[in-house]
């Protein structure tokens, strides 16, 4: 497995976040699905990650978009649907804190659902250290959306 900061379009890394989009758009109501396309994280600056297998293949992308100086927001994360399970998300979680930690962030924040289609979301970002907090930046509460926070 190898992790990379995706600086330009990827073909692999446009597979995933399309993907990725495409399912949380079935997953949420427009009001509570906060998802971005390859091309707004970009343009938010956001650094895009990709895992990839050992024959090179895109199997996991994350992103990392500043909120300031010293907060980022963990956004885009998504396994591939046939390669879930396997604990790719836990390393590909791991490796974006460590990128964060290295950029000078001190805290990483997230979005993510509340329904029972985001439960293994939700455990392992418990599992990583993420606790409940109230909605950050552009957010605002609502009942479909779980916000989540960590120190680095």
């Amino acid at each position: 497995m190898q992790i990379a900061c995706v600086e330009a379009p990827d073909p692999g890394v446009a597979r995933l976040l399309a993907a990725h989009h495409a399912h949380m758009r079935d997953l949420s109501p427009e009001e509570s699905c906060h998802v971005m396309t390859d091309s707004a994280l970009r343009a938010s600056g956001a650094r895009i990650f990709v895992l990839r297998d050992s024959q090179g293949a895109s199997v996991a992308v994350g992103a990392l978009k500043p909120l300031d100086a010293e907060m980022v927001e963990l956004k885009s994360m998504h396994v591939a649907a046939d390669r879930r399970g396997a604990g790719l998300g836990r390393c590909l979680l791991d490796h974006l804190l460590q990128a964060a930690r290295t950029s000078g962030a001190t805290s990483a924040w997230l979005e993510t659902g509340t329904t029972p289609a985001f439960a293994a979301a939700r455990r392992l970002y418990t599992a990583a250290g993420f606790t409940p907090c109230p909605p950050f930046g552009p957010y605002h509460p609502h009942p479909m959306s779980l916000f989540m926070t960590r120190e680095l």
